[in-house]
């Protein structure tokens, strides 16, 4: 209000100043102060209607408050709407703030988890959110739980498995990490519909411009068994139920699992290449301190084992101890995914910082001061997106396609914007950095979820924006005829291929 309020004083300056007749400068000042009056009016009215408005989600301002939000929407949490995602909201604007990213992020994340009429998070009603396999094929949830868990590999071409610190509980045990993966109908739909459209002319249509409608969206969830958890802390958690087993489907039993750690990934208007957005329970991890170049813990912590450490030891997998390096030291590279350099200054990349990095911090603290429940012990931890500012939906589509592995790269002019070495502590333990030294770590080579995550297959023949998704791939390949191990074994190489370019710098 305060910039409007301003801006109208200008143009009611300029306005007498540019006419020369005295009556035409009256009338024009006149009219431009009603102008601006009428427009103030409108938009305080709006504010305060109670109404889903684009002005009142997404107001650009760096206050704490008013990047989440307080009123009248988000809050209480069992009340949290989803978030404005079409043609009414800021993103169908030619020119997108960066606030609105982290807000969508937040508010998203805010409805997927508060209660449905049962009382569990809606992201685990099935009625609202399928959860599917690395295939986009739907899970069956055994009787008494509300999610099947199996999968247990994270990405990477050397399969490394997440385990939890022994220390941290009571009797000294250490447990394996979980994954589970959901998706919307929107989401399932329009896929089975490409996949049929693609499966029926593949000469025609493997390659396309294809691009999944707004509000389509995909999570994948980190779990693990509650006994990772000291006793006096897993009230801190959301826990549920789940069928635990291996991924053939035996000895399937039932277990209490707490949440750990969610990527929340959607469509907007004008982002077809989804918004990628993580969060993790507070306490899991410390951040590398790259004033210090070390890393420390005074107390044990769920992947950290306290103590301090430095280099890269703690997040590089061992493939012959299936443990990191540095053993139960897992740790945050880069705090909401924002890149330091050694000494702790930000490194210069396509967007201002620290002005990215503190409203990731301001929108935090806003939401943690105004949740009551258990989701205040989480936290976002950033988000990755392209700058598709004043394109079409054909260009939209065309640059994704064109920029094929270079899309998760953060030089100077390129697209990509938010958190530019965006990771999850929970999920890519071992992939925050390719490089093995942190001397190595520099703005050409880091990591993000469009890394791996881009417009090209896995087997690098064809290019589509659909290919984005590596579930959507999954669905694609099984409807083409490939197993499940062929599918993973054209991951694995490509993921091989990606490692292999990092380390050249390409």
């Amino acid at each position: 209000m305060k910039t409007l309020t301003f801006l109208c004083l200008i143009l009611h300056t300029f306005l007498k100043n540019l006419l020369l007749t005295p009556v035409l400068k009256n009338i024009a000042s006149t009219f431009a102060l009603w102008g601006c009056a009428f427009i103030w009016i409108a938009l305080l009215t709006r504010c305060n209607s109670g109404t889903d408005t684009r002005d009142s989600y997404f107001l650009v301002e760096t206050s704490p408050e008013s990047l989440c939000l307080v009123r009248p929407y988000w809050f209480p949490h069992s009340q949290t709407p989803p978030p404005e995602e079409g043609e009414k909201s800021s993103f169908a604007d030619s020119v997108s703030a960066n606030q609105i990213f982290h807000q969508w992020s937040w508010q998203k994340f805010l409805w997927l988890t508060k209660p449905d009429k049962d009382g569990e998070p809606l992201f685990l009603n099935q009625d609202i959110v399928m959860q599917v396999d690395t295939a986009m094929q739907p899970v069956n949830i055994p009787s008494g739980t509300s999610l099947q868990l199996q999968s247990t590999i994270q990405a990477g071409s050397m399969h490394p498995v997440l385990k939890t610190n022994p220390d941290y509980n009571e009797k000294g045990k250490s447990e394996t990490v979980y994954y589970s993966i959901h998706v919307n109908e929107k989401m399932y739909n329009s896929s089975m519909g490409f996949v049929s459209k693609i499966a029926s002319d593949t000469i025609r249509y493997l390659d396309n411009d294809y691009t999944f409608p707004v509000g389509s969206f995909e999570l994948k969830a980190a779990w693990v068994p509650v006994e990772a958890i000291p006793r006096s802390k897993r009230n801190l958690y959301y826990k549920t139920m789940a069928a635990v087993g291996s991924t053939t489907h035996r000895n399937m039993v039932k277990k209490e699992v707490a949440l750990i750690g969610m990527h929340v990934i959607g469509v907007v208007q004008n982002h077809p290449e989804f918004i990628w957005a993580t969060f993790e329970h507070s306490d899991l991890a410390p951040n590398y301190n790259w004033a210090s170049d070390s890393v420390s813990a005074a107390e044990d912590q769920l992947l950290f084992r306290k103590g301090t450490v430095s280099g890269l030891d703690g997040i590089v997998f061992d493939s012959m101890t299936k443990l990191g390096t540095s053993p139960y030291q897992v740790f945050d590279l880069f705090r909401y995914g924002v890149p330091l350099k050694k000494g702790g200054d930000y490194m210069k990349t396509p967007q201002p910082e620290p002005a990215n990095y503190e409203n990731i911090q301001g929108i935090n603290k806003c939401v943690r001061a105004n949740l009551h429940d258990v989701w205040q012990n989480y936290f976002y931890n950033g988000s990755v997106w392209l700058n598709m500012d004043k394109k079409s939906k054909e260009e939209q589509a065309k640059l994704i396609v064109e920029l094929k592995s270079k899309i998760g790269r953060a030089d100077a002019d390129t697209f990509l914007r938010g958190s530019l070495n965006c990771a999850n502590v929970t999920m890519e333990s071992f992939t925050q950095t390719f490089q093995k030294d942190m001397n190595d770590i520099k703005l050409s080579n880091l990591a993000n979820c469009f890394t791996c995550h881009k417009a090209q297959s896995f087997s690098r023949l064809h290019a589509s924006p659909l290919y984005l998704s590596h579930i959507f791939q999954g669905f694609l390949l099984k409807g083409l005829g490939k197993t499940p191990s062929e599918t993973d074994q054209l991951k694995t190489k490509d993921e091989e291929r990606i490692l292999q370019s990092l380390k050249q710098g390409n």
